[in-house]
């Protein structure tokens, strides 16, 4: 090591350092406008000039690129200097005095306005962008001329096709005189995130997302300079740690398994193809996609609701449904995506959270289909809470207003007029598809498709594929959304585990925790962590100032303030703070402790923490959420909270878990499809279950099915299933059965079943409740009154029983939602439609000539 004085305090530099690195490494703040870590220092701004004695004399040498030597002395702010620097910046404002950073270097050495003859230019002459173009391995542009005519210039003075417009001279230049379109003929774009579809630029390394898996960056080979000239490599000098290996290729990983499960997902339906809509011509013109991430407070807004034109807030938006679904003639998607209607309908509600009841939002739509669990009543709240309009229309054309920026939407309404509309957004809610890289992989599988190119599967073995031992999930199986698709994930996996049961535990490792630290007789040491929770929480609370709050309270030693607290990187570092910091309680001011709570207790663990020493108060679903109108008061809540759990958790002492026994053994009660389904898969992994049917046999609903709409016998089916309960020797089955009592608690239940006048205990660990539903009786439309009115069952009783009437009928009318999406049941029934369309086509089948309709909402 080499040591010298920096302004009288002695240091010390590895050999070949240069004197401003040094400098910064002891926080001492040397000026510079030339100098690039990235970048062998050229000291052509001077600006960066100190004063170096050796003994005998003194001299003014440039720090940037001027070597550390044993026994020097520095002094980087003497008179003399700062008269060198200031006429350096008078000379540089002169020559360019509109150049931000240099207007805010003269307020720093006290210049109002340069004494000589002001140019109108905006390069200093660093030579930092020649510099980095040559690092790039290109070399498209010089520093030309000499004395006043020297300039940054390419050769010739014209365009050239030797710059491939990576935009790095724009990047370090310190002025903003690089503009790529006078330098290159490429057309200059910045590299599309996809992450934030595209609506801002990356670059060639980068973090895919916030909360990626692993969080570590990623290069673009395709994008990536070293790759294209064998130039750059600036990543690799940065990285402290060695990670960046460019000369790492792919390599191929065999993997034994006996179950595979695909769940590749889908990708949005391409807009582009409705030339009509003017999607990629017209900004204001975006995906459902693109407008999740406007909304997001990670997204390129920041969850600033605005247009991408002009980053105006939209005062109307419009949403256009079915795009690239239920359509044979431009798309040929003649399948519904079922998750476009439900997330246009949270789009319109949130973007009316976010911008105030004044914006308008119009949903233009086919049909509304909101069939799943409080899905209309959502629907239902949009229209008359939150005042969106649904407009039944199917939109053909988006045309541009006269404004340039606006759009104008001709649709016709139900009475036939056609009606033209300004819209300042409008939102495209694309379909879904599956990926022609799936499909391939579909082929190299030996698995079957269905006509849309989802995966092919039966109605009673949903997850199974064409072929033994690879099962499917999500999207890919159809399409779906977030609740179907976590459901059918359990299934899937189910479906595996019960292959693979004899193997199970074979290969398990145990985790490795480390040593809970004693912390008797340690006075409370409280790390208090608070989240923004993207805008749901910092939208209303003033976080900073909690957490300045919360580093007044006693026992408090450590604050800090996430993005997101429950991503896996803010997990890393708080064990990390919660070792280092010697913390033995810690709060986190965040959401819902009901979802978050075990993460953050595993967390505490892996730190050597016990997990009792912790505390969550939630300062979003009881304070953001409901003071989202009134921030000042919710920030003085989220304080008071944050102030409790300080409180409590000071208080809070280590506890000790203990270990019980649990039953292996399952109940299941309900005997129909779902019951006998559920009962089957946990007997194939290995446990004995004992499932309790209220009936007389096995099936329940089913029963009275006829067949769906695949045309599967459903009887068949469902007879297939029972006799194989029936058969398997660790499901016991109960008939006529009810429960009289349930005692115990998770893992040890006792449950009192009563079955043919006899009781029996059952000792069980888990419980599954599969009972079902009833076909709902109506009161209305002369049902029960007249013989010709009959339910969905009752008619598919007659079908099954062949009832030779039917084919005599000369009209069917087929009601819909009798019972459903109204004030007592606000909820779509979800099976009735396409059992509709299965009974119509049937009643077809056995007489062409007969008039079937169907009335619909």
């Amino acid at each position: 090591m080499i040591t010298f004085k920096l302004n009288g305090r002695e240091v010390q530099g590895e050999e070949g350092q240069y004197l401003l690195e040094v400098a910064r490494k002891y926080g001492v703040e040397i000026p510079t406008l030339c100098y690039h870590e990235a970048l062998e220092p050229a000291g052509m701004c001077r600006l960066c000039t100190v004063e170096v004695h050796d003994g005998r004399r003194t001299r003014f040498v440039t720090a940037c690129n001027y070597p550390i030597w044993e026994g020097m002395e520095v002094f980087t702010d003497t008179e003399e200097v700062q008269k060198g620097r200031k006429l350096i910046v008078e000379l540089l404002l002169a020559r360019c005095p509109d150049v931000p950073v240099l207007k805010e270097l003269a307020k720093t050495y006290g210049i109002e306005a340069p004494r000589f003859r002001k140019d109108a230019d905006d390069c200093i002459l660093c030579g930092l962008c020649v510099r980095i173009c040559e690092r790039m391995g290109n070399g498209a542009i010089s520093l030309t001329g000499r004395g006043v005519e020297m300039r940054v210039d390419t050769p010739f003075h014209v365009q050239t096709d030797v710059c491939l417009g990576c935009g790095a001279c724009a990047s370090v230049c310190p002025t903003g005189h690089i503009r790529l379109e006078d330098i290159t003929r490429h057309r200059v774009a910045p590299i599309p995130s996809e992450y934030d579809m595209g609506l801002t630029g990356r670059k060639p390394i980068y973090v895919p997302y916030a909360q990626a898996i692993p969080n570590a960056p990623a290069i673009d080979r395709s994008r990536c300079i070293h790759f294209k000239t064998g130039g750059c490599r600036i990543c690799a000098d940065f990285c402290g740690v060695d990670a960046i290996d460019h000369a790492q290729e792919d390599e191929i990983i065999e993997l034994d398994v006996g179950a595979v499960i695909l769940a590749p997902g889908f990708k949005p339906f391409d807009p582009s193809k409705y030339e009509t809509y003017g999607y990629a011509r017209h900004p204001n013109v975006i995906t459902a996609m693109e407008f999740e991430r406007i909304l997001s407070a990670s997204g390129p807004t920041m969850g600033h609701l605005v247009r991408p034109s002009d980053h105006r807030a939209p005062k109307k938006i419009a949403w256009l449904q079915c795009v690239g679904s239920r359509d044979i003639n431009r798309c040929d998607n003649g399948y519904c995506s079922a998750v476009c209607c439900m997330y246009a309908i949270k789009e319109a509600v949130i973007a009316k959270e976010h911008a105030g009841s004044d914006l308008d939002c119009a949903v233009f739509f086919m049909d509304m289909r909101t069939h799943g669990k409080d899905f209309e009543r959502y629907y239902e709240d949009a229209r008359e809470k939150h005042g969106v309009r649904f407009i039944r229309s199917r939109v053909h054309t988006i045309d541009p207003a006269e404004d340039g920026a606006g759009l104008v939407i001709p649709y016709a309404t139900d009475d036939g007029e056609v009606v033209r509309e300004d819209f300042d957004l409008v939102v495209l809610s694309v379909g879904l598809e599956t990926p022609e890289e799936v499909k391939g992989l579909a082929g190299k599988l030996g698995i079957a498709l269905t006509e849309g190119g989802f995966c092919e599967t039966k109605s009673f073995e949903p997850v199974r594929t064409s072929r033994e031992g690879i099962y499917v999930c999500g999207a890919f199986q159809g399409p779906k959304d977030i609740p179907q698709s976590v459901i059918e994930a359990s299934s899937a996996a189910a479906e595996a585990g019960a292959l693979l049961s004899v193997a199970r535990n074979t290969l398990t490792k145990e985790e490795e925790i480390p040593p809970e630290r004693n912390i008797s007789g340690e006075p409370p040491r409280i790390g208090v962590f608070v989240c923004n929770c993207g805008i749901n929480i910092s939208g209303v609370v003033d976080v900073p100032a909690v957490r300045d709050y919360a580093a007044t309270l006693p026992y408090v030693t450590y604050v800090t303030d996430n993005l997101y607290t429950c991503s896996q990187d803010t997990q890393d570092a708080m064990a990390k703070v919660i070792r280092e910091e010697g913390l033995n309680r810690v709060v986190v001011a965040a959401c819902t402790p009901k979802t978050h709570e075990p993460l953050f207790q595993e967390t505490l663990v892996s730190a050597g923490l016990n997990k009792y020493l912790f505390e969550m108060t939630n300062i979003r679903n009881q304070d953001s959420w409901v003071h989202k109108d009134d921030p000042g008061l919710a920030t003085e809540k989220a304080k008071d909270l944050v102030r409790m759990a300080v409180a409590k958790v000071a208080l809070m002492e280590p506890l000790e878990e203990s270990e019980l026994e649990v039953d292996q053994k399952a109940l299941v009660i309900g005997g129909g499809v779902s019951g006998m389904t559920c009962a089957r898969s946990l007997s194939a992994q290995g446990y004995e279950v004992s499932l309790v049917e209220r009936s007389g046999e096995l099936g329940g609903q089913a029963l009275g099915l006829y067949r769906t709409w695949k045309g599967e016998d459903v009887r068949r089916e469902v007879s297939r299933l029972a006799e194989a309960v029936k058969s398997d020797e660790r499901i016991r089955v109960y008939l006529d059965a009810e429960l009289s009592r349930v005692e115990g608690f998770v893992g040890n239940f006792k449950t009192t079943v009563l079955s043919r006048g006899e009781e029996t205990v059952l000792e069980h660990g888990v419980a599954v409740i599969a009972t079902g539903a009833t076909e709902y009786r109506p009161e209305e439309y002369l049902y029960g009154e007249d013989p010709r009115v009959v339910t969905h069952l009752e008619l598919d009783g007659r079908f099954m029983e062949g009832d030779p009437s039917l084919k005599d009928l000369k009209t069917a009318v087929f009601i819909q939602c009798v019972g459903s999406r109204e004030a007592e049941r606000p909820y779509c029934s979800r099976v009735c439609c396409t059992h509709s369309m299965e009974s119509a086509l049937h009643l077809k089948e056995l007489n062409p000539e007969m008039n079937v309709f169907i009335l619909y909402r």
